[in-house]
């Protein structure tokens, strides 16, 4: 009999990978493991500290294992993230995501539960709406400034005078300024692991011009915050940074290969689905995981190998030659042979069962409600996760 992981988890059932209702998440915990080491011992060798993004996992489970011991500093991308977390302890938060004026009565609603909840701003607009909001008297999150080191996403320039009159406002208002932060996206333009060395050094750049702007101009900006995961492992020196946020290292995936900042075997998360048909004529083998399972995420659609919707793998994660969920309706993942392979369709019988590395990560787990936790080379689901969801 089937069941699903959840079923599992409340019935102190223990299922496995034979067993378990597809589709099904799985993680890898040794592979969790082996990549949080590898990356706290390079930023270690660095010398800054650690502030994993907790947004990949949306687990206490996984975040525990983030620490050696006891609750460190996290980043989170929502607010029900940074409750969620804070009720397990964590209570050094960063919310690495424009602030909203809309939002700040959660923030203060988090501070005044014992939470040490630093939220980030690019506009006067923003740094007025949290002067404003202190007028009351009562307590309030501490601020980022978010820079713009690449182009990709928000943040104002190092250079820009909107710099430091943000933070003048901000210090005259009575808002803790704690410094500023940024985010290379642009570095998800690399390739096999060209340029990543160059954006994390931009990314360290700007960040730093930043905070020597704001200390020259009387503001102490004491945080200097970076993050993103493709030059984390390729930064040679982040003199001047005071820590690094990175979320989708812990679990890796098909995009982070194709940078080559991974393996495939370091590819800790991936999907079991079950084989439900077959089209010989058409070279299709058709599963149980469409996009609702694996998410619509295309990231390697434009990298030199496209995987599709995912890498097909063997039950026991072993991957098949070039065999990718060429397509995906809601409910269904086609497997085929990569165009242009000369590989061949393999026999997987009617209930075969296989696993489906991911695109992205994130984007993948955020579709399910659990990880079923299996040890390298078990098929035995023990124990289930359960993730969080909502904003």
């Amino acid at each position: 009999m089937t069941q699903s992981l959840r079923q599992s988890a409340e019935a102190d059932a223990a299922p496995s990978l034979d067993t378990v209702e597809t589709p099904a998440l799985v993680l890898e915990v040794a592979k969790l493991d082996r990549n949080v080491a590898r990356l706290r011992a390079h930023l270690d060798t660095l010398g800054v500290a650690f502030r994993p993004h907790v947004k990949s996992a949306k687990s206490i489970d996984v975040a525990r294992r983030l620490f050696a011991e006891g609750a460190g500093p996290i980043t989170v991308s929502t607010l029900a993230e940074a409750d969620y977390f804070a009720a397990a302890g964590f209570t050094d938060i960063t919310y690495a995501v424009g602030l909203s004026p809309d939002k700040i009565h959660r923030t203060r609603e988090l501070v005044a539960r014992g939470v040490g909840l630093s939220v980030l701003i690019d506009s006067l607009d923003q740094a007025r709406a949290l002067v404003e909001a202190a007028r009351d008297g009562g307590v309030m999150p501490r601020a980022l400034i978010e820079i713009d080191c690449d182009g990709h996403r928000g943040g104002v320039l190092a250079d820009d005078p909107a710099l430091v009159a943000i933070a003048d406002m901000l210090k005259d208002g009575g808002i803790d300024l704690r410094g500023v932060l940024t985010h290379a996206g642009e570095s998800y333009g690399a390739r096999a692991g060209m340029g990543l060395p160059e954006a994390a050094e931009q990314e360290c750049a700007a960040a730093v011009a930043a905070a020597e702007r704001l200390r020259g101009a009387g503001h102490a900006s004491p945080v200097v915050s970076v993050g993103s995961t493709p030059p984390a492992h390729f930064a040679k020196s982040l003199d001047g940074v005071t820590e690094v946020r990175v979320g989708v290292f812990m679990f890796f995936d098909l995009v982070m290969h194709g940078f080559g900042v991974c393996k495939l075997d370091d590819i800790a998360l991936s999907v079991v689905a079950t084989v439900i048909g077959h089209r010989p004529e058409k070279g299709w083998i058709p599963t149980d995981a469409g996009w609702m399972a694996m998410s619509r995420d295309r990231g390697t659609q434009r990298h030199p190998v496209d995987q599709g919707y995912g890498l097909v793998c063997d039950i026991d994660g072993k991957p098949f030659a070039d065999l990718i969920i060429d397509d995906a309706s809601q409910e269904h993942g086609v497997i085929k042979v990569r165009p242009g392979s000369g590989a061949t369709l393999p026999d997987l019988p009617l209930g075969t069962r296989v696993r489906i590395l991911p695109n992205h990560a994130c984007a993948t787990g955020a579709q399910h409600e659990c990880y079923g936790v299996i040890e390298t080379g078990s098929r035995d689901v023990v124990p289930v996760w359960p993730r969080m969801r909502g904003w």
